[in-house]
This record gives C-alpha cells, sequence and structure tokens, in this order.
C-alpha cells in the first residue's frame, strides 16, 4: 500500500486526500535526523525550550475550527469533547514549559569534597538528569489531541530536551497532519534544528515496528492495547541496545461500594455510575468496568438505578471499526459467560455504534474465571456481588493492576476503607473517594499509570508533571574542575534558579 485514506467514523467512509504511506526510508531518514538534532537541542537553554512548548501551543489553538472539525469527523466523538481535549493539549504544553523553567526537573545535588574526612576522604561528586536521546511516541485512538501527536508524552520528551518522532495513529490522520504541521511551524519558529520533530503516518503495524527498532531511537511512549504494548515491548528488548518502552494498556478501575454509603445513596449513585461508564462511549483508560460491593438493600437499589439509566442510554460511534467490532465480541463473550447476568443493555444503533451493557455475577463466579476481570473497551461493566467484607477483599486482591481504584464511602465506612487502602495501593496507581475515575486532571500531584497491565513500568505517570521523568536519566561528575562542570552544578550558578541538593541540604 502507497495511499491510505481519512474515514468517517460514524459511516466506514473514505473522505478527503489520499496519505502516502510511510515505511522504512522515511522511518530512517527522521530517527537519523532526530539523533543529528539531539545535542544542539539537548543543549538549549530553559527559557528557550519553554518558549518553544509554549509557541506550539499558539499554533495549535491558530488552526482553529479546522482542527476540531476533522478530530470529530475522524473519532466521532462531539465537539464539546475535543474543545475540552484541545484545551487540555494545551494546558499540557503549558504545564511542562512551567516545569522547564523552574529546573527542578534536573534534580541537582551537589556532595562537596571532603578531604579530611577518616578512614577515607569523599571526592567531590555532583549530579543533574540528563535526556536519554530520541523518542518514538505512538498517538492514541481515544484521545486524538491529548494523547497523540502534541500529547503528553510528546510533551514531556521535549521538555526533558528529546527529539520526537511521532507514529500518527491511523484512525485520525489529518488531525494528526494538522498538529504535526503546527509543531513544525514552531520548530522553525524557535530557530531549532528541523529534526526535533518528526511525523510518521501509515495505517500498518510494521511502520511501528520499524521506529521501535531504529537504533537511534532511546525511548518509547505508548497509549494503547495491552497487545499492542507488549509487542512494543517485545520489539524493543530484542534490540542490540534494549529500550524502555512506557506503555499506558489495560484497566477495568474497580469502583468499590462501602456498605454506608450505599445504604444512605445507592440509587444516586447508580445512576452517576452509569454516566460515567457510558460517557464518550466508555472509550477512556479509566473507565470504571468493574463494580465491588456487599450484597443487601442498598446494592440492589444501585443495580436498579443503573439498570434504568444504562437502558436509557443511546448507542454511540466508537472511535474505529476494528474498537466497535471487539467491543461487540466482548459484550457477547460476558452474555455466554456461565455465572454472568445481563442486568440491562443500551439501545441498539447502527454498526459503528457500541451499545453500554451492565452485568452482574456473584464474588465465586469472579474467582472462578479470570477472563471476568480482563477490559473490554468500551461502555461495559461487571458488578461483582460479595457476600461480606472479607470476599470483597478476596476479589481485590485477585484483581491484575489497574490505573484507578474508587472507594464510595461514608464517614462509618472509613474502618473498612482503612482495611482496604494496602491493597489499594498496590492494585493501583490513583485512588479516588467520593468521585469517578474519567477525569484525569493533568498537575504536579496526578499519576496515570499502576501496575502491569495498567503500565509496562509501574514506577511512571503518562500524565502530570512526573512524566518528563521517563526521559532523563541520572549523570554523575566526580572531582570535575568548574570549567568542565555543567553550567548549572557549579558553585557560582545560584542565580540560576533551579533548587540543587548541597550535601543533603535543599538549597532554592
Amino acid at each position: 500500500m502507497t495511499e491510505f485514506r481519512s474515514v468517517v467514523a460514524a459511516t466506514g467512509q473514505p473522505q478527503g486526500p489520499a496519505f502516502t504511506v510511510h515505511g522504512p526510508a522515511e522511518v530512517a531518514a527522521l530517527c537519523a535526523a532526530a539523533a543529528d538534532a539531539f545535542d544542539a537541542y539537548r543543549a538549549t537553554t530553559r527559557e528557550t525550550r519553554a518558549a518553544f512548548l509554549e509557541k506550539i501551543t499558539e499554533e495549535i489553538l491558530g488552526i482553529g475550527d479546522e482542527l476540531i472539525e476533522a478530530a470529530m469527523s475522524e473519532s466521532g466523538l462531539p465537539r464539546a469533547r475535543l474543545e475540552g481535549e484541545r484545551g487540555r493539549t494545551m494546558g499540557q504544553l503549558r504545564l511542562f514549559a512551567d516545569v522547564v523553567r523552574k529546573g527542578a526537573w534536573q534534580q541537582l545535588r551537589i556532595d562537596p569534597a571532603l578531604p579530611d574526612r577518616q578512614p577515607l576522604p569523599r571526592p567531590d561528586i555532583r549530579l543533574r538528569m540528563i535526556p536519554v536521546g530520541p523518542v518514538a511516541v505512538f498517538g492514541a485512538s481515544n484521545f486524538p489531541l491529548a494523547f497523540s501527536t502534541a500529547g503528553g508524552d510528546t510533551a514531556s520528551a521535549l521538555a526533558a530536551g528529546c527529539p520526537v518522532v511521532v507514529k500518527g495513529h491511523p484512525a485520525h490522520p489529518r488531525t494528526g497532519e494538522l498538529v504535526a504541521a503546527a509543531i513544525a511551524r514552531s520548530v522553525a519558529a524557535c530557530g531549532l534544528p528541523e529534526g526535533v520533530f518528526g511525523h510518521l503516518v501509515g495505517p500498518s503495524n510494521d511502520l511501528g515496528a520499524a521506529l521501535v527498532q531504529d537504533p537511534r531511537i532511546a525511548a518509547v511512549g505508548f497509549t494503547g492495547s495491552r497487545g499492542g504494548g507488549l509487542a512494543l515491548a517485545k520489539l524493543a528488548q530484542a534490540r542490540d541496545v534494549p529500550i524502555a518502552v512506557y506503555a499506558e494498556m489495560s484497566s477495568i478501575n474497580p469502583v468499590l461500594l462501602l456498605p454506608e454509603a450505599l445504604k444512605a445513596r445507592g440509587a444516586t449513585l447508580g445512576t452517576a455510575y452509569a454516566g460515567s461508564l457510558t460517557m464518550g462511549a466508555g472509550q477512556f483508560c479509566t473507565n470504571p468496568g468493574l463494580v465491588l460491593a456487599i450484597e443487601g438493600e442498598g446494592l440492589d437499589a444501585f443495580i436498579a438505578a443503573a439498570a434504568e439509566a444504562v437502558s436509557a442510554a443511546a448507542a454511540q460511534t466508537m472511535l474505529t471499526s476494528g474498537i466497535s467490532t471487539a467491543y461487540a465480541s466482548g459484550v457477547a463473550a460476558l452474555e455466554q459467560t456461565s455465572g454472568v447476568e445481563t442486568v440491562a443493555k443500551g439501545a441498539a444503533g447502527e454498526p459503528a455504534q457500541g451499545s453500554a451493557a451492565l452485568f452482574r455475577t456473584t464474588a465465586a463466579a469472579f474467582l472462578a474465571e479470570q477472563a471476568m476481570g480482563h477490559e473490554v473497551f468500551g461502555a461495559s461493566s461487571i458488578v461483582v456481588v460479595c457476600r461480606d467484607a472479607d470476599e470483597l477483599q478476596s476479589v481485590l486482591r485477585s484483581l491484575e493492576g489497574q490505573l484507578t481504584a474508587t472507594l464510595h464511602m461514608d464517614a462509618a465506612d472509613e474502618a473498612l476503607a482503612a482495611a482496604l487502602l494496602p491493597v489499594l495501593e498496590v492494585k493501583a496507581g490513583r485512588i479516588l473517594a467520593n468521585g469517578w475515575p474519567t477525569g484525569v486532571e493533568v498537575c504536579h500531584a496526578m499519576v496515570h499509570g499502576g501496575p502491569f497491565p495498567a503500565t509496562s513500568d509501574p514506577r511512571t505517570t503518562s500524565v502530570g508533571s512526573m512524566a518528563i521523568d521517563r526521559f532523563l536519566r541520572p549523570v554523575s561528575y566526580q572531582n570535575l574542575t568548574a570549567p568542565l562542570l555543567p553550567p548549572e552544578l557549579r558553585d557560582d550558578a545560584c542565580g540560576d534558579g533551579a533548587p540543587r541538593l548541597i550535601d543533603g541540604v535543599l538549597t532554592l
């Protein structure tokens, strides 16, 4: 295939002009350009890099309505959602501009020499974080702006000083093209080497494989399916020089309804839960696909209200025909699973649309059938009815790693919540109370990560300012003379503004 077309998500019909499919030659050329640009880009000042990130936000906003309309057509997502996503994309870039300027990401540390220390003197040792090198970023299907061409992986890698080569998602090539052009204009306007950013287009998995296998790529950022993330990780580990793949993959985001909260507001919780479940056709990585609760009248009220809301939910266009087909298959498999009762289904829609589905099972049945704990990407959820707190905790312990875990609780539930927290900490990257997980705040304290298979590296996050850490590595400088030291590690660098840890004492 030498060309491919954009597709209208709602109809599956091709639209617009054809896109040239990139291949090994383009991969090699962009990776070579990124490698050539690396030294110059990582040597830029913090202010230059921050201004570059801010320039990208200006250029994205300058695209105007053309960007929103392209994303609406290619993803099937509504205008309000995509306008909000554009705002989040720009917010992420501005956050990292602020992070770069302040300089704490460098983690500057100075342990001065102790020549008189006994029995041995200590040498002068200084440390800073440096960028790892060119980064490959894979655009995500469910966030055509905030997790794609100029999304969080790209923003954090550029902030770290790493050139980026993006493999655009084939479901939204026009959207990706518009954003890639905005970044390229920003590169030129800021006087940076052209290789600081590259964009690859094509529908085949071979294109992504070639990018990960290129020896000039130093790390990978990915948001998508478990199968896709594991395939990339396998390729990365098979290289002559293995590299890290930071993959955000699979999560069912359990919601725990504690007894007193259920008694007080079971029906209200049921309605609110259905709203979170069906938002965006359930195509969020934090979509709440599992409910754990102890049997009783409160749970009955929750299920009844949730069933009513799910039954009334309209079918919604899904991101791609492949996602729609996979969702329908996943729902059908649950319907045929022993011990699973279908509680409610939303109205049927067109072939490209997904209908919400709510199921119920017992803790014993859930523990006996591991497949119930696997993600069905879409507005599908299972309520697991437990006999008591011990059984609830057994189910919780059986789960795989998760992006989120949610507690709905009242004050009288705090003792049970305290007993569950140690398990939740081990299972999830973010623990919520009395909210819904489908809302990821872009801030300094956010973790959008978690134990496998939520991510490939539970030590990291793909959202929030800590995302920059994925694309940095530490270097120590021992007994180097002042002229050879990086400027920010010299004794006279106190006007630099970045915090430094000097002999274990934080100095601002």
